[in-house]
């Protein structure tokens, strides 16, 4: 069974230091509304993926699927951005993975 098209499929993690968070209630107020915003304007997955029990820092990560290499880096492209732009957060890291289904 082959396949016409690639998949191709994609994720990026970040590390980001959270501003004035004094209690785990307080990070999940800023994290949540990111998530939301990642998933309604990009169509990712998307959650809090490291440094749960840390109130300052949280690591989040988006993936997604697509059919073409160009298109996944202009989503995950597009997401950084819009991580970066959060004045509520200072973004630490980011690393960026990609692979085709046709990878071996």
């Amino acid at each position: 069974m082959g396949h016409d098209v690639a998949m191709w499929f994609g994720w990026i993690e970040f590390d980001l230091l959270l501003g004035e968070v004094h209690s785990l209630k307080e990070k999940r107020a800023v994290v949540r509304p990111i998530l939301a915003e990642l998933r309604r304007r990009f169509e990712v997955s998307a959650a809090e993926t490291s440094n749960q029990d840390l109130h300052r820092r949280a690591g989040l990560a988006a993936g997604l699927v697509a059919t073409d290499a160009a298109q996944l880096v202009k989503v995950l492209d597009a997401v950084e951005r819009l991580i970066a732009q959060r004045p509520e957060v200072e973004l630490l890291s980011a690393r960026r993975r990609m692979h085709s289904s046709e990878d071996q």
